[in-house]
Protein backbone atom coordinates (compact mmCIF):
# COMPACT_ATOMS: atom_id res chain seq x y z
CA UNK A 1 0.00 0.00 0.00
CA UNK A 2 1.21 3.52 -1.09
CA UNK A 3 1.03 6.46 1.30
CA UNK A 4 1.57 9.90 0.14
CA UNK A 5 2.98 13.08 2.92
CA UNK A 6 2.37 16.17 1.36
CA UNK A 7 4.98 18.67 3.12
CA UNK A 8 7.85 18.13 4.81
CA UNK A 9 8.03 19.98 8.22
CA UNK A 10 8.67 17.94 11.04
CA UNK A 11 5.19 16.61 11.32
CA UNK A 12 5.48 15.30 7.76
CA UNK A 13 8.85 13.36 8.24
CA UNK A 14 7.95 12.58 11.85
CA UNK A 15 4.57 10.56 9.74
CA UNK A 16 6.70 9.61 7.10
CA UNK A 17 8.65 7.63 9.05
CA UNK A 18 5.70 5.80 11.39
CA UNK A 19 4.17 4.98 7.75
CA UNK A 20 7.13 3.71 6.49
CA UNK A 21 7.21 1.20 10.04
CA UNK A 22 3.91 0.55 9.33
CA UNK A 23 4.77 -1.30 6.32
CA UNK A 24 3.86 1.34 3.35
CA UNK A 25 5.76 2.65 0.68
CA UNK A 26 5.63 6.49 1.41
CA UNK A 27 6.61 9.40 -0.60
CA UNK A 28 6.74 12.50 0.84
CA UNK A 29 6.65 15.85 -1.55
CA UNK A 30 7.15 19.60 -0.49
CA UNK A 31 7.44 22.87 -2.30
CA UNK A 32 10.60 23.82 -0.53
CA UNK A 33 14.42 23.35 -2.10
CA UNK A 34 15.39 20.77 1.06
CA UNK A 35 13.62 19.17 3.55
CA UNK A 36 12.48 20.57 6.95
CA UNK A 37 9.50 22.79 5.78
CA UNK A 38 9.64 26.44 7.85
CA UNK A 39 13.10 25.04 8.77
CA UNK A 40 15.10 25.96 6.17
CA UNK A 41 18.48 26.77 6.33
CA UNK A 42 20.19 29.97 4.53
CA UNK A 43 24.23 30.51 3.77
CA UNK A 44 25.77 33.48 2.78
CA UNK A 45 29.16 33.53 2.71
CA UNK A 46 30.24 31.17 5.27
CA UNK A 47 27.14 32.55 7.47
CA UNK A 48 24.33 30.01 8.19
CA UNK A 49 21.06 30.48 9.57
CA UNK A 50 18.37 28.09 10.56
CA UNK A 51 15.35 29.82 9.10
CA UNK A 52 12.83 27.74 11.43
CA UNK A 53 12.66 26.14 15.05
CA UNK A 54 15.97 26.44 17.13
CA UNK A 55 14.88 24.93 20.28
CA UNK A 56 14.74 21.62 21.35
CA UNK A 57 12.87 20.56 24.29
CA UNK A 58 11.41 17.18 23.93
CA UNK A 59 14.21 14.86 22.17
CA UNK A 60 12.64 11.48 23.43
CA UNK A 61 10.17 12.60 20.13
CA UNK A 62 13.11 12.49 17.98
CA UNK A 63 14.81 9.50 19.66
CA UNK A 64 11.61 7.65 19.05
CA UNK A 65 11.64 8.24 15.05
CA UNK A 66 14.73 6.45 14.95
CA UNK A 67 13.84 4.14 17.57
CA UNK A 68 11.33 2.85 15.05
CA UNK A 69 14.16 1.36 12.89
CA UNK A 70 16.52 -0.06 15.38
CA UNK A 71 18.30 2.89 15.19
CA UNK A 72 19.91 5.63 18.04
CA UNK A 73 19.39 9.08 17.95
CA UNK A 74 22.89 10.27 19.33
CA UNK A 75 24.69 8.15 16.44
CA UNK A 76 23.44 10.53 14.18
CA UNK A 77 23.06 14.21 16.04
CA UNK A 78 24.70 15.72 19.14
CA UNK A 79 22.13 17.45 21.83
CA UNK A 80 23.69 20.17 23.86
CA UNK A 81 22.13 21.18 26.55
CA UNK A 82 21.98 24.93 26.84
CA UNK A 83 22.49 27.15 30.08
CA UNK A 84 20.75 29.91 30.58
CA UNK A 85 17.74 28.75 28.11
CA UNK A 86 17.14 32.53 27.78
CA UNK A 87 18.49 35.48 28.84
CA UNK A 88 15.48 37.95 29.29
CA UNK A 89 16.72 41.66 28.33
CA UNK A 90 14.62 44.53 30.06
CA UNK A 91 13.69 48.04 28.73
CA UNK A 92 15.63 49.41 32.06
CA UNK A 93 18.40 47.20 30.66
CA UNK A 94 18.08 44.28 33.60
CA UNK A 95 18.46 40.87 32.90
CA UNK A 96 17.39 37.85 34.08
CA UNK A 97 18.73 34.37 32.94
CA UNK A 98 16.22 31.91 32.88
CA UNK A 99 17.18 28.22 32.41
CA UNK A 100 20.06 25.40 34.07
CA UNK A 101 19.44 23.64 37.42
CA UNK A 102 16.63 24.65 39.95
CA UNK A 103 18.34 25.89 42.32
CA UNK A 104 19.77 28.48 39.77
CA UNK A 105 16.92 29.65 38.65
CA UNK A 106 15.37 30.67 42.16
CA UNK A 107 19.05 32.19 42.65
CA UNK A 108 18.10 34.23 39.59
CA UNK A 109 14.58 34.88 41.18
CA UNK A 110 15.58 36.04 44.21
CA UNK A 111 17.48 38.65 42.35
CA UNK A 112 14.93 40.35 41.22
CA UNK A 113 11.91 38.91 43.75
CA UNK A 114 12.52 37.06 46.42
CA UNK A 115 8.72 36.41 47.26
CA UNK A 116 8.10 35.07 44.07
CA UNK A 117 10.65 32.21 44.75
CA UNK A 118 7.75 30.27 46.65
CA UNK A 119 5.84 31.05 43.65
CA UNK A 120 7.55 29.60 41.12
CA UNK A 121 7.48 26.45 42.73
CA UNK A 122 3.65 26.41 42.79
CA UNK A 123 3.74 27.48 39.29
CA UNK A 124 6.07 24.76 38.52
CA UNK A 125 3.68 21.87 40.46
CA UNK A 126 0.49 23.17 38.27
CA UNK A 127 2.72 23.22 35.20
CA UNK A 128 3.63 19.14 36.00
CA UNK A 129 -0.33 18.97 36.55
CA UNK A 130 -0.85 20.29 33.20
CA UNK A 131 2.00 18.22 31.42
CA UNK A 132 0.58 14.84 33.11
CA UNK A 133 -3.00 15.42 32.11
CA UNK A 134 -2.24 17.05 28.60
CA UNK A 135 1.10 16.23 27.28
CA UNK A 136 1.24 12.58 28.73
CA UNK A 137 -2.38 11.81 28.38
CA UNK A 138 -3.78 13.11 25.39
CA UNK A 139 -1.07 14.76 23.12
CA UNK A 140 -1.14 11.88 21.01
CA UNK A 141 -4.79 11.07 21.50
CA UNK A 142 -7.36 11.61 18.21
CA UNK A 143 -10.36 14.31 18.69
CA UNK A 144 -12.29 13.64 15.90
CA UNK A 145 -14.94 12.22 18.26
CA UNK A 146 -16.84 15.20 20.35
CA UNK A 147 -17.29 12.32 22.58
CA UNK A 148 -13.59 12.29 23.44
CA UNK A 149 -14.27 15.96 24.43
CA UNK A 150 -17.33 16.04 26.31
CA UNK A 151 -15.25 13.28 28.81
CA UNK A 152 -12.35 15.78 29.45
CA UNK A 153 -14.30 18.27 30.79
CA UNK A 154 -13.85 17.85 34.02
CA UNK A 155 -10.49 17.25 33.77
CA UNK A 156 -9.93 20.69 31.66
CA UNK A 157 -11.73 22.34 34.42
CA UNK A 158 -9.56 20.89 36.90
CA UNK A 159 -6.39 22.16 35.26
CA UNK A 160 -8.25 25.66 35.26
CA UNK A 161 -7.93 25.68 30.95
CA UNK A 162 -10.28 28.50 30.83
CA UNK A 163 -7.84 30.89 32.23
CA UNK A 164 -4.98 32.61 30.16
CA UNK A 165 -1.14 31.76 30.61
CA UNK A 166 -1.05 35.50 32.15
CA UNK A 167 -4.05 34.84 34.73
CA UNK A 168 -2.18 31.23 35.33
CA UNK A 169 1.31 33.11 35.50
CA UNK A 170 -0.16 36.28 37.80
CA UNK A 171 -2.22 33.95 40.70
CA UNK A 172 1.63 32.36 41.26
CA UNK A 173 4.08 35.51 40.65
CA UNK A 174 3.93 39.19 41.92
CA UNK A 175 6.86 40.78 40.18
CA UNK A 176 6.10 42.42 36.52
CA UNK A 177 9.34 41.51 34.71
CA UNK A 178 8.86 37.50 36.29
CA UNK A 179 5.21 37.55 35.46
CA UNK A 180 6.24 38.65 31.68
CA UNK A 181 9.34 36.44 31.53
CA UNK A 182 7.04 33.29 32.70
CA UNK A 183 4.32 34.51 30.34
CA UNK A 184 5.81 34.56 26.80
CA UNK A 185 5.64 30.59 26.29
CA UNK A 186 2.65 30.85 23.91
CA UNK A 187 4.25 33.40 21.37
CA UNK A 188 6.85 30.65 20.64
CA UNK A 189 3.88 28.91 19.52
CA UNK A 190 1.81 31.73 17.54
CA UNK A 191 -0.22 32.41 20.50
CA UNK A 192 -0.94 35.89 22.89
CA UNK A 193 -0.52 34.98 26.58
CA UNK A 194 -3.22 37.28 27.62
CA UNK A 195 -5.72 34.78 25.75
CA UNK A 196 -4.36 31.56 24.93
CA UNK A 197 -5.56 28.44 27.15
CA UNK A 198 -3.08 27.72 30.29
CA UNK A 199 -2.59 24.46 29.12
CA UNK A 200 0.10 25.53 27.31
CA UNK A 201 1.26 26.51 31.04
CA UNK A 202 2.40 22.85 30.44
CA UNK A 203 5.93 24.15 28.68
CA UNK A 204 7.46 25.02 32.06
CA UNK A 205 7.60 21.49 33.29
CA UNK A 206 8.51 20.48 29.80
CA UNK A 207 11.53 22.56 29.87
CA UNK A 208 12.45 21.64 33.41
CA UNK A 209 12.09 18.03 32.87
CA UNK A 210 13.98 17.47 29.62
CA UNK A 211 15.90 21.02 29.04
CA UNK A 212 16.49 23.19 26.55
CA UNK A 213 18.85 21.90 23.51
CA UNK A 214 20.84 22.81 20.96
CA UNK A 215 21.68 20.37 18.22
CA UNK A 216 25.22 20.94 16.86
CA UNK A 217 25.01 22.13 12.98
CA UNK A 218 21.29 23.48 13.81
CA UNK A 219 18.38 22.55 13.17
CA UNK A 220 19.36 21.72 9.71
CA UNK A 221 21.07 19.04 11.14
CA UNK A 222 18.09 17.29 12.44
CA UNK A 223 16.34 17.11 8.89
CA UNK A 224 20.12 15.75 6.96
CA UNK A 225 19.39 13.16 10.05
CA UNK A 226 16.21 12.58 9.57
CA UNK A 227 16.48 13.13 5.15
CA UNK A 228 19.05 10.32 5.85
CA UNK A 229 16.62 8.24 7.81
CA UNK A 230 14.24 7.89 5.27
CA UNK A 231 16.37 7.34 2.53
CA UNK A 232 17.74 4.07 4.27
CA UNK A 233 14.57 3.11 4.57
CA UNK A 234 13.37 3.71 1.01
CA UNK A 235 11.28 6.67 1.37
CA UNK A 236 10.49 8.61 -1.76
CA UNK A 237 11.17 12.23 -0.84
CA UNK A 238 10.67 14.89 -4.10
CA UNK A 239 11.11 18.05 -3.54
CA UNK A 240 11.10 21.63 -5.24
CA UNK A 241 7.51 20.22 -6.07
CA UNK A 242 3.88 21.57 -5.13
CA UNK A 243 0.82 19.94 -4.37
CA UNK A 244 -2.22 21.62 -6.22
CA UNK A 245 -4.63 19.72 -5.04
CA UNK A 246 -6.32 16.33 -2.92
CA UNK A 247 -7.98 13.50 -5.08
CA UNK A 248 -11.38 12.47 -3.96
CA UNK A 249 -13.55 9.68 -5.00
CA UNK A 250 -16.48 8.74 -3.58
CA UNK A 251 -15.64 10.17 -0.24
CA UNK A 252 -12.11 8.70 -0.18
CA UNK A 253 -8.97 10.28 -0.68
CA UNK A 254 -7.18 8.73 -3.29
CA UNK A 255 -4.36 11.29 -5.06
CA UNK A 256 -3.13 14.19 -5.77
CA UNK A 257 -2.72 16.56 -8.57
CA UNK A 258 0.94 18.27 -8.76
CA UNK A 259 1.40 21.63 -9.72
CA UNK A 260 2.44 20.80 -12.97
CA UNK A 261 -0.43 18.54 -13.55
CA UNK A 262 1.00 14.99 -13.09
CA UNK A 263 -1.19 12.77 -10.75
CA UNK A 264 0.26 10.61 -8.05
CA UNK A 265 -2.31 7.91 -6.65
CA UNK A 266 -2.05 6.13 -3.39
CA UNK A 267 -4.47 4.82 -0.19
CA UNK A 268 -3.34 7.07 2.50
CA UNK A 269 -2.96 10.95 2.08
CA UNK A 270 -1.18 12.74 4.89
CA UNK A 271 -1.31 16.92 5.07
CA UNK A 272 1.25 18.30 6.35
CA UNK A 273 0.24 21.63 4.88
CA UNK A 274 -1.07 24.51 6.54
CA UNK A 275 -4.59 23.21 7.48
CA UNK A 276 -6.88 26.39 6.43
CA UNK A 277 -4.73 26.31 3.29
CA UNK A 278 -5.60 22.59 2.57
CA UNK A 279 -9.49 23.15 3.22
CA UNK A 280 -9.53 26.24 1.08
CA UNK A 281 -7.46 25.43 -1.58
CA UNK A 282 -6.75 21.70 -1.92
CA UNK A 283 -9.99 20.11 -2.09
CA UNK A 284 -13.13 20.76 -4.22
CA UNK A 285 -15.85 22.29 -1.84
CA UNK A 286 -18.17 19.73 -2.44
CA UNK A 287 -15.90 17.50 -0.47
CA UNK A 288 -15.10 20.26 2.42
CA UNK A 289 -17.28 19.03 5.45
CA UNK A 290 -19.89 21.51 7.14
CA UNK A 291 -17.99 21.02 10.34
CA UNK A 292 -14.26 21.97 8.79
CA UNK A 293 -15.99 25.45 6.76
CA UNK A 294 -17.25 26.58 10.02
CA UNK A 295 -14.12 26.37 11.69
CA UNK A 296 -12.99 28.34 8.31
CA UNK A 297 -14.74 31.07 8.94
CA UNK A 298 -14.75 31.06 12.58
CA UNK A 299 -10.72 30.79 12.14
CA UNK A 300 -8.41 33.11 14.48
CA UNK A 301 -5.32 33.22 13.38
CA UNK A 302 -1.64 33.21 14.71
CA UNK A 303 0.35 36.49 14.26
CA UNK A 304 2.97 37.37 11.59
CA UNK A 305 6.88 36.94 11.40
CA UNK A 306 9.35 39.57 10.49
CA UNK A 307 13.10 37.89 10.78
CA UNK A 308 16.38 39.17 10.30
CA UNK A 309 19.36 37.41 9.30
CA UNK A 310 22.88 38.63 9.54
CA UNK A 311 26.54 37.96 10.67
CA UNK A 312 28.52 40.60 11.83
CA UNK A 313 32.13 40.76 11.48
CA UNK A 314 33.22 40.75 15.26
CA UNK A 315 32.25 38.34 17.53
CA UNK A 316 29.80 39.54 20.97
CA UNK A 317 30.91 36.71 23.41
CA UNK A 318 28.63 38.20 26.32
CA UNK A 319 25.56 37.49 24.42
CA UNK A 320 23.64 34.34 25.39
CA UNK A 321 22.69 31.95 23.21
CA UNK A 322 19.22 32.76 23.26
CA UNK A 323 17.80 36.54 24.03
CA UNK A 324 14.52 37.42 24.55
CA UNK A 325 14.74 41.65 24.48
CA UNK A 326 11.67 42.96 26.15
CA UNK A 327 10.19 46.16 24.70
CA UNK A 328 8.83 48.60 26.63
CA UNK A 329 5.53 47.66 26.21
CA UNK A 330 4.36 44.36 26.80
CA UNK A 331 0.45 43.96 27.22
CA UNK A 332 -0.37 47.09 24.74
CA UNK A 333 1.87 45.91 22.39
CA UNK A 334 0.87 42.39 21.93
CA UNK A 335 -2.92 44.28 21.58
CA UNK A 336 -1.36 46.07 18.98
CA UNK A 337 -0.01 42.69 17.21
CA UNK A 338 -2.58 40.65 17.68
CA UNK A 339 -6.16 42.53 17.68
CA UNK A 340 -5.38 46.13 16.92
CA UNK A 341 -3.76 44.77 13.86
CA UNK A 342 -1.31 46.94 13.28
CA UNK A 343 2.16 47.71 12.55
CA UNK A 344 3.56 49.36 15.91
CA UNK A 345 6.40 51.13 15.85
CA UNK A 346 8.17 49.52 19.07
CA UNK A 347 8.76 45.72 19.33
CA UNK A 348 10.15 42.86 21.48
CA UNK A 349 12.54 40.74 19.90
CA UNK A 350 13.89 37.01 19.81
CA UNK A 351 17.38 36.70 19.60
CA UNK A 352 19.16 34.00 18.28
CA UNK A 353 22.84 33.54 18.28
CA UNK A 354 24.08 29.74 17.32
CA UNK A 355 27.78 30.84 17.20
CA UNK A 356 27.33 30.91 21.42
CA UNK A 357 27.73 27.32 21.20
CA UNK A 358 28.66 26.50 17.58
CA UNK A 359 30.94 28.22 15.61
CA UNK A 360 30.84 26.52 12.69
CA UNK A 361 27.71 28.95 12.13
CA UNK A 362 30.08 31.98 10.84
CA UNK A 363 33.46 32.28 9.36
CA UNK A 364 36.38 32.78 12.35
CA UNK A 365 36.05 35.55 14.11
CA UNK A 366 32.44 36.91 13.53
CA UNK A 367 29.13 35.72 14.79
CA UNK A 368 25.63 34.58 13.04
CA UNK A 369 22.08 36.13 14.42
CA UNK A 370 18.85 36.21 13.13
CA UNK A 371 16.38 38.34 15.32
CA UNK A 372 12.22 37.26 14.99
CA UNK A 373 9.75 40.37 15.53
CA UNK A 374 6.50 39.58 16.23
CA UNK A 375 4.50 41.28 14.05
CA UNK A 376 0.73 41.26 12.53
CA UNK A 377 -0.35 39.19 9.86
CA UNK A 378 -1.31 39.81 6.76
CA UNK A 379 -5.29 40.41 8.03
CA UNK A 380 -3.43 43.64 8.85
CA UNK A 381 -3.06 46.56 6.10
CA UNK A 382 1.07 46.70 5.80
CA UNK A 383 2.82 47.04 2.62
CA UNK A 384 5.71 44.59 3.28
CA UNK A 385 7.50 46.16 0.10
CA UNK A 386 7.97 49.31 2.17
CA UNK A 387 7.48 48.37 5.82
CA UNK A 388 10.07 45.50 5.89
CA UNK A 389 13.00 47.87 5.28
CA UNK A 390 11.71 50.21 7.70
CA UNK A 391 11.46 48.04 10.76
CA UNK A 392 14.81 46.48 9.74
CA UNK A 393 16.68 49.99 10.47
CA UNK A 394 14.56 50.17 13.60
CA UNK A 395 15.57 46.60 15.14
CA UNK A 396 19.08 46.99 14.14
CA UNK A 397 19.57 50.59 15.19
CA UNK A 398 17.66 49.12 18.77
CA UNK A 399 20.30 46.13 19.31
CA UNK A 400 23.03 47.98 18.49
CA UNK A 401 22.08 50.85 20.94
CA UNK A 402 21.76 47.93 23.52
CA UNK A 403 23.17 44.56 23.47
CA UNK A 404 25.24 44.47 19.90
CA UNK A 405 27.13 47.99 20.72
CA UNK A 406 28.95 48.43 17.64
CA UNK A 407 26.65 46.65 14.68
CA UNK A 408 25.98 49.02 12.42
CA UNK A 409 29.50 48.94 11.77
CA UNK A 410 30.22 45.02 11.42
CA UNK A 411 26.62 43.74 9.86
CA UNK A 412 27.32 41.83 6.96
CA UNK A 413 24.96 39.65 4.71
CA UNK A 414 21.59 40.96 6.26
CA UNK A 415 18.07 39.87 4.68
CA UNK A 416 15.03 39.64 6.49
CA UNK A 417 11.57 37.84 5.67
CA UNK A 418 8.34 39.16 6.18
CA UNK A 419 4.57 37.66 6.48
CA UNK A 420 4.45 37.94 3.00
CA UNK A 421 7.11 35.82 2.37
CA UNK A 422 5.52 32.84 4.91
CA UNK A 423 2.45 33.26 2.66
CA UNK A 424 4.49 32.58 -0.83
CA UNK A 425 7.22 30.24 0.31
CA UNK A 426 4.49 28.20 2.88
CA UNK A 427 1.40 28.54 1.64
CA UNK A 428 0.82 29.84 5.30
CA UNK A 429 -2.70 31.47 5.07
CA UNK A 430 -2.75 35.30 6.04
CA UNK A 431 1.22 34.68 6.58
CA UNK A 432 0.90 33.43 10.03
CA UNK A 433 4.18 31.94 11.56
CA UNK A 434 2.08 29.15 13.17
CA UNK A 435 -1.44 28.36 11.20
CA UNK A 436 -4.55 29.04 13.65
CA UNK A 437 -3.78 30.28 17.12
CA UNK A 438 -3.59 28.36 20.45
CA UNK A 439 -7.05 29.50 22.23
CA UNK A 440 -9.03 27.35 23.92
CA UNK A 441 -12.52 27.52 21.15
CA UNK A 442 -9.53 26.03 18.67
CA UNK A 443 -7.74 22.88 20.47
CA UNK A 444 -8.76 19.90 20.58
CA UNK A 445 -11.74 18.90 19.08
CA UNK A 446 -12.24 22.40 18.37
CA UNK A 447 -8.74 22.38 16.30
CA UNK A 448 -8.39 20.93 12.77
CA UNK A 449 -9.08 16.99 13.11
CA UNK A 450 -6.23 15.14 12.30
CA UNK A 451 -8.22 12.51 10.39
CA UNK A 452 -9.86 14.65 7.99
CA UNK A 453 -13.60 15.92 8.23
CA UNK A 454 -15.78 13.27 6.26
CA UNK A 455 -13.10 12.29 3.97
CA UNK A 456 -11.78 8.56 4.34
CA UNK A 457 -7.73 8.36 3.98
CA UNK A 458 -7.35 11.59 4.52
CA UNK A 459 -5.04 13.15 7.69
CA UNK A 460 -3.70 16.19 9.23
CA UNK A 461 -0.53 16.70 11.30
CA UNK A 462 1.32 19.81 11.95
CA UNK A 463 0.71 23.26 13.25
CA UNK A 464 -3.00 23.69 12.79
CA UNK A 465 -4.27 20.74 14.38
CA UNK A 466 -4.27 18.59 17.30
CA UNK A 467 -2.54 19.28 19.41
CA UNK A 468 -1.09 22.63 18.05
CA UNK A 469 2.13 23.95 16.85
CA UNK A 470 6.03 24.00 17.98
CA UNK A 471 8.14 21.37 17.95
CA UNK A 472 6.63 18.89 20.49
CA UNK A 473 3.30 19.80 18.92
CA UNK A 474 3.70 18.91 15.50
CA UNK A 475 5.98 15.73 16.42
CA UNK A 476 3.04 14.28 18.66
CA UNK A 477 0.88 15.31 15.75
CA UNK A 478 2.28 12.56 13.42
CA UNK A 479 1.87 10.14 16.64
CA UNK A 480 -1.98 10.64 16.86
CA UNK A 481 -2.11 9.42 12.94
CA UNK A 482 0.07 6.68 13.70
CA UNK A 483 -2.64 5.81 16.30
CA UNK A 484 -5.47 5.94 13.40
CA UNK A 485 -3.89 4.40 10.50
CA UNK A 486 -3.90 0.58 10.48
CA UNK A 487 -1.05 -1.54 9.25
CA UNK A 488 -0.34 -2.02 5.54
CA UNK A 489 -2.43 -5.06 4.32
CA UNK A 490 0.31 -7.68 2.07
Amino acid sequence: MHAIVIGSGFGGIAAALRLRAKGYKVSIVDRSPMLGGRAQVFERNGFLHDAGPTVITAPFLFEELFALFGEKLADHIHLVPLKPWYRFYFADKTTFDYGGSLDETLAEIAKVEPKDQAGYLKLLAHSERVFDIAFTQLSSVAFHRFSKMISLIPKLIFLKSYQSVWQMVCHYLKNPKLRQAFSIQPLLVGGNPFNTTSIYGLIHYLERAYGVHFAMGGTGAITRALGNLMHRQGIKIQLNTTVKKIMVQNGAANGVVLEDGRILLADIIVANADATHLYEHMLDKKDVAKSAKLKLKAAHYSMGLFVIYFGTTKTYPEVAHHTIWMGARYEELLRDIFNTKKLPEDFSLYLHRPTATDASFAPAGCDSFYVLCPVPNLKANVDWSVEGRSLKDRILQALDQTILPGLQACIVEDFFMSPADFKFNYLSTHGAGFSIAPLFRQSAWFRFHNQAETIKNLYLVGAGTHPGAGLPGVLCSAKVIDNLIPYASV
